[in-house]
């Protein structure tokens, strides 16, 4: 099938809003789930920011389980981001960036963001989060804010590996996988202080 480029981002955001990606393949079938909570619950202490991190929290800094499934054709490698777009920054907050994910993998075990603890596939990389190094750094929104929305995503992806360095930012991570994502799935956790 031919790919299908869009001028108008309109388009596909509407595409995507539909669960048809920009080739046009239906990617309702793609599907993010996780052991460690539910779509919309709150995060437990677990995968709250540790007070290493000097923010206030006293949390176990540990990336939660995630599992796909449905990955569509075309699809080479995954991605995986956190992103709280309620953080008091004007951009949101990145606490989580992983790709090059081998597309044999379907899961990210319990703390697998943690960089010392080798649980990440063979060849996955991650890049730099707002907290200016790699690795998952948990939630902590500021005390007696509303709950924050943070928002874990899955992306198949294109290409087996992105041009991108585990130093290399947020918004540059975003843009590669703007333009090479074939289909994306996301969970939602919440957390307040």
């Amino acid at each position: 099938m031919a790919e299908i480029v869009f001028r108008d981002e309109i388009v596909r955001k509407q595409l995507y809003a539909r669960g048809t990606n920009h080739t046009g393949v239906d990617a309702m079938s793609f599907k993010l789930s996780s052991q460690s909570f539910r779509d919309g619950d709150y995060l437990s202490e677990a995968h709250i920011l540790s007070k290493d991190f000097g923010f206030g929290c006293a949390g176990g800094n540990q990336s939660p389980h995630l599992t796909w499934s449905g990955a569509p054709s075309g699809t080479k490698s995954f991605a995986v981001t956190c992103y709280d777009p309620d953080a008091p920054t004007g951009s949101g907050f990145w606490h989580w960036l992983v790709v090059n994910i081998p597309v044999t993998a379907t899961e990210l075990p319990l703390d697998a963001g943690n960089p010392q603890a080798g649980k990440l596939p063979a060849g996955a990389l991650q890049t730099r989060t707002d907290f200016g190094k790699p690795g998952y750094g948990g939630p902590c929104p500021p005390p007696n804010d509303h709950p924050h929305r943070y928002i874990f995503t899955i992306f198949a992806v294109s290409q087996e590996t992105l041009p991108v360095t585990s130093d290399t930012s947020a918004a540059v991570v975003g843009f590669n996988l703007n333009f090479n994502t074939v289909a994306k799935a996301a969970l939602m956790g919440l957390f307040k202080r």
